[in-house]
């Protein structure tokens, strides 16, 4: 009986689901990868919000050299620290202007990717019937959209904006998650406390906001960091295409921009910084989804 007790869900214990996931991140900060990943991503975030006054130029002006000519392919100096671009752009400012565009696109994304799987997912896992059918029906399709294809076709048509690269990526990547999601619904709804529930007469909407959803979160915590990850690489892969914003500076573009100029190998101090910023980001990321993950899994952690 000791034991049940302790393996019953938090909601159970005597505190709230809510208050054992924050422990759960709590936990998950003594990871040093975890820990290692948030540093990463909080530094990211405070170039964001500064990169306007951090740049030291604009990053659409041409520099220009004190013989007036285009001061292009310029190597890294103390007056341009990470040189220049082809058509004369300072590479640094560019580089943290691009810092804003990742964590705008990777962020208003993954919310409303997270929001659309979080839908779907409780209403078919907890509801089932011909809810589940037609929800289940509804995601089969959406899988069937082959990825990439659909990106170029849908950016292509709708024009490349910020906007529309951020629709695509929420129509795109919001049906695995619901999947995912719709399985640990299932488990969930099965449990005592559920049924509990039901036979005191609590509401399909109490339920699902205090027993479900709460002991759901490390899963949608776990998709929505992904989610980030994947608007990141998304945008940067259509922007390397040329489908980016062409009002706007990001990694993506700025690799673009270098392959369609014939610099891509031979200006390196063009092209290292946004590739190795992309991938510090996703790696950040995945660090701390890991790490909750290992935390929020017994199985894993005795691993």
């Amino acid at each position: 009986m000791k034991q049940a007790q302790t393996n019953a869900p938090a909601a159970i214990r005597g505190r709230s689901a809510w208050s054992a996931a924050w422990e759960s991140w709590r936990q998950v900060m003594q990871d040093s990868f975890a820990v290692v990943g948030v540093a990463i991503l909080l530094i990211f975030v405070v170039i964001a919000l500064t990169a306007p006054y951090l740049a030291p130029f604009d990053p659409f002006k041409a520099m220009m050299t004190e013989t007036g000519r285009l001061a292009r392919l310029r190597p890294p100096s103390g007056e341009h620290l990470l040189g220049t671009t082809a058509f004369g752009n300072d590479v640094l400012s560019q580089f943290l202007h691009g810092f804003r565009v990742a964590l705008l696109v990777g962020l208003v994304a993954a919310i409303a990717v997270g929001f659309i799987s979080t839908l779907f997912g409780v209403l078919s896992g907890y509801f089932g019937g011909w809810v589940d059918d037609v929800l289940m029906r509804i995601t089969d399709v959406a899988l069937s959209i082959p990825t990439l294809p659909f990106s170029i076709v849908a950016v292509a048509l709708l024009g490349p904006s910020i906007e529309n690269i951020i629709l695509v990526i929420t129509v795109l990547f919001w049906r695995n998650g619901a999947r995912i999601i719709r399985s640990a619904v299932l488990t969930e709804r099965e449990r005592v406390y559920v049924k509990w529930a039901r036979a005191a007469g609590a509401s399909h909407f109490h339920i699902i906001m205090r027993h479900i959803l709460p002991n759901i979160i490390r899963v949608v915590f776990l998709w929505v960091t992904m989610s980030v990850a994947f608007a990141v690489l998304t945008e940067a892969s259509l922007s390397f295409l040329g489908l980016g914003d062409p009002t706007v500076i990001s990694w993506g573009q700025m690799l673009n921009t270098a392959f369609s100029s014939g610099n891509l190998r031979t200006a390196w101090w063009w092209v290292v910084p946004p590739s190795v910023a992309l991938v510090m980001l996703v790696s950040a990321l995945y660090l701390i989804g890991r790490a909750y993950e290992e935390q929020t899994n017994p199985r894993l952690r005795r691993r």
